[in-house]
């Protein structure tokens, strides 16, 4: 499979601290890649950078074969992109802001038929500041798919969904993988990062302490689920007991 996403020796500083530290991966096409660590480890920096929205110091970036820092405008007719924090006028409809955001590309994906999949196509009318928590992130996550993307980039994005919610969420993600759609995600659950991932990096101060698969990271760990495994690469766990 081709490299969708190829990423060499990245680093970014900012003065004395070190956020991303001489770190490479690549995302194979169809797959879902899930960039972990705990917060400060460099996950939204790397993303950043790998986006073009953040300037590196040293290193190289490729998405679809294109550099995202001089193909820019090219290259984000192929990318969707939903980030936790995401900042949306409050004060407009939900069809609007999605009618908005489909004129910006030439083959936009049908936005109706993606609130309907994704549960609040009856929400269409409503004020953006008016949804839930849930709704909104639903909806940044329609948002991300409207450019009908080839790779798409998603920030925690169950945050703030229930479990029903987000199984479906998770569903029509795996249906979109097995079209072709390539997933770079983050996230802090590691029942959505073993349904979903493919391929896992775990990133700690900056710098890798697992690339493999989820089997793999459970294998190379003393213990028997991916969630304390997780706990023990980062050294959570130990943290965890330390401020008990």
């Amino acid at each position: 499979m081709d490299d969708i996403i190829k990423v060499e020796n990245l680093s970014k500083s900012y003065g004395q601290l070190v956020a991303v530290n001489n770190f490479s991966f690549s995302v194979k096409k169809g797959t879902v890649f899930g960039l972990l660590g705990a917060n400060g480890a460099g996950k939204s920096t790397t993303v950043e950078c790998v986006l073009g929205t953040k300037p590196f110091d040293s290193g190289t970036v490729s998405i679809l074969g294109l550099d995202p820092n001089v193909n820019r405008k090219k290259l984000f007719e192929k990318v969707g992109v939903q980030f936790q924090e995401a900042n949306y006028q409050e004060n407009i409809r939900v069809e609007e802001l999605c009618e908005i955001t489909a004129s910006l590309y030439q083959n936009p994906a049908d936005y109706k038929a993606l609130l309907a999949q994704f549960g609040i196509a009856e929400k269409s009318k409503t004020l953006v500041k008016e949804l839930s928590g849930g709704q909104k992130q639903r909806l940044f996550i329609i948002l991300a798919l409207i450019p009908n993307p080839q790779v798409v980039f998603l920030d925690e994005l169950t945050t703030g969904l229930d479990a029903r919610a987000r199984r479906d969420v998770w569903q029509i993600l795996k249906e979109l993988k097995e079209q072709g759609l390539t997933i770079l995600l983050t996230s802090h659950f590691m029942d959505e990062v073993e349904c979903l991932c493919d391929h896992i990096c775990i990133l700690k101060k900056g710098n890798i302490v697992f690339d493999g698969t989820v089997k793999e990271a459970i294998e190379k760990s003393p213990h028997n689920k991916l969630e304390d495994a997780y706990l023990w690469y980062t050294d959570e766990e130990v943290l965890k007991h330390e401020n008990l």
